[in-house]
């Protein structure tokens, strides 16, 4: 069996991670002195936000140069210590890998820009004006047009994201073969794989106005397989936020050598308005949630691999967004711990989430440091949305709650940093923090240590068959897991209020739950909010 079937994996924000130098900005010596901790959780692989040269337009997902380290994140002799020191832990490192476009500032825009005989120019996606405009009305993911005019040569070039952010051209095969050659540049350094950013993206066609899923995408992907992954032991997960159970399978079924696994968001966008933004809200509705994760579990082929996650530094943090971070912080935090891990797939754990750390909500844009929230904000006033509008879809999804710093202990600024942090601690740091998280032995932090020794030590976890229980129920999620003789069931309680149900005719011990209680009435079941507990047949 791959090794990264029953393996955890946990998200670092390196640049939130931990500073060693005062400068306010985490860096890989930082991370280097928390692997004993992240030992201590459990976790086998560790997924390292963008560490490579960037102008940090959009924090690193624009990289200058594949082959170089940032400045403020240290140098290449830290990185190769950082893959040693965790290999001897038994943690693999995870680097980003950002190839749907790169930094306007890389070597080969600033050749592309000299002029339309440059050999880098077809590195990228340029096309000539139409009527005098954009070529056509493709808009970028962070607001405005997706096309950036060079007045040097008369030409716009396509960028999906930022304008910093030119898409590069995957018809050509040049600059394909230099993509592969730097995956193994990071390949032979030992690393356990890649997370790839928005890779469905890298087969567009935008003529048609095809961002994901081009119809080379596919091809691009075994192509880059054969020249790469192939040869080695790694995981690779990609992000896909146009998949769905039909065409995951063949980004993931093993017989088609393209990718492990892959992210989808189905879940993850179940509390916005259909078809509208991200930041057009709605009440979650519990029995989506039900039937989305029934969907990925059950409905994407047996040769296929889930990926399993609430958060990372895209999303907010789940107990703020689907829990309750206020009175039930603590156990609500555990109860979408506990219904995650006990699924088929590969858990993911952003940083901090282990601690049940809470959205930060600002009252002002300047308090934003996200170029996708400032953006849309700027664009919103301008519709005539109310700022008050605004910053509470900012606070509910904006993508700064999961990026500030982790708070380390209850020292000043969290133990971050000794210097001014390059975004403020969430300001409960004095009482949420991972100091405090050690010392407490009914923390969230021992209910994910003892989720992943689970599936370390369950098959059933692992390869176990999904299936969906109370499949009408407000508000219990509950599932079962089976393999063989042997069947888990999961039953959590995802409302504020206590909940009474009959679900059975035994007494039953949990396995584990993130309530004290030693034993469970199935014929009289009462939960507790947000209770949660998981129990062999």
């Amino acid at each position: 069996m791959n090794w990264w079937k029953n393996a955890v994996v946990y998200q670092v924000y390196p640049k939130s991670f931990q500073d060693t130098n005062g400068d306010g900005i985490g860096d890989i010596k930082g991370i280097i002195s928390r692997l004993d901790y992240l030992e201590t959780l459990g976790i086998n692989a560790l997924w390292l936000s963008p560490v490579y040269k960037s102008p940090n337009d959009d924090n690193g997902y624009d990289i200058s140069d594949y082959k170089a380290i940032h400045p403020d994140y240290g140098t290449m002799e830290d990185m190769d210590v950082l893959i040693s020191e965790a290999r001897e832990r038994g943690i693999r490192i995870i680097m980003d890998l950002v190839v749907n476009h790169t930094s306007d500032e890389h070597e080969w825009f600033q050749e592309a820009l000299k002029g339309k005989d440059n050999p880098f120019r077809d590195y990228y996606v340029w096309r000539d004006p139409v009527n005098g405009g954009p070529p056509n009305d493709l808009q970028s993911s962070f607001s405005g047009s997706a096309w950036e005019f060079d007045e040097n040569s008369g030409q716009y070039y396509l960028h999906i994201f930022s304008r910093k952010q030119p898409d590069l051209n995957w018809e050509n095969e040049t600059m394909r073969r230099e993509i592969y050659d730097m995956i193994n540049f990071w390949l032979d350094k030992g690393i356990g794989g890649f997370r790839m950013d928005v890779i469905d993206h890298i087969g567009k066609v935008p003529e048609e106005k095809i961002v994901v899923n081009g119809p080379k995408l596919h091809e691009y992907l075994q192509e880059m397989n054969e020249a790469t992954f192939r040869h080695y032991d790694v995981m690779t997960v990609g992000e896909t936020w146009g998949a769905t159970p039909e065409n995951a399978a063949l980004f993931s079924d093993p017989d088609r050598h393209e990718l492990s696994m892959i992210f989808q968001f189905e879940h993850i966008m179940l509390d916005e308005q259909p078809g509208k933004a991200k930041w057009d809200l709605k009440e979650l509705d519990l029995i989506d949630l039900k039937n989305t994760f029934k969907k990925w579990q059950t409905e994407i082929g047996e040769n296929s691999w889930n990926s399993l996650f609430w958060n990372n530094h895209d999303t907010p943090r789940i107990v703020s967004r689907w829990g309750n971070d206020q009175e039930y912080r603590v156990e609500s935090a555990k109860a979408f711990a506990i219904l995650l891990h006990n699924m088929q797939g590969t858990p993911y754990i952003y940083q901090g989430e282990e601690v049940g750390l809470v959205n930060t909500p600002i009252t002002d844009i300047s308090q934003a440091n996200d170029i996708e929230t400032i953006n849309m904000y700027q664009e919103r006033i301008e519709q005539g949305y109310s700022k008050e509008d605004i910053l509470k879809s900012i606070n509910v999804k904006g993508r700064d709650n999961a990026r500030r710093p982790i708070p380390w202990s209850n020292e000043e600024q969290g133990g971050f940093t000794s210097g001014n942090p390059w975004q403020e601690l969430n300001e409960q740091y004095s009482t949420i923090n991972v100091a405090d998280a050690l010392d407490d032995k009914e923390s969230v932090f021992y209910t994910y240590q003892q989720l992943i020794k689970l599936r370390k030590e369950h098959e059933i976890l692992v390869k176990g068959q999904f299936k969906l229980i109370l499949e009408d129920d407000q508000q219990i999620f509950a599932y079962e897991r089976e393999l063989g003789d042997e069947k888990w069931t999961v039953i959590a309680n995802l409302s504020e209020t206590e909940q009474s149900r009959s679900v059975g005719n035994k007494i039953v011990q949990p396995v584990i739950s993130n309530y004290k209680k030693d034993s469970y009435n199935l014929s009289d079941l009462t939960l507790k909010p947000y209770e949660a507990f998981v129990y062999k047949n």
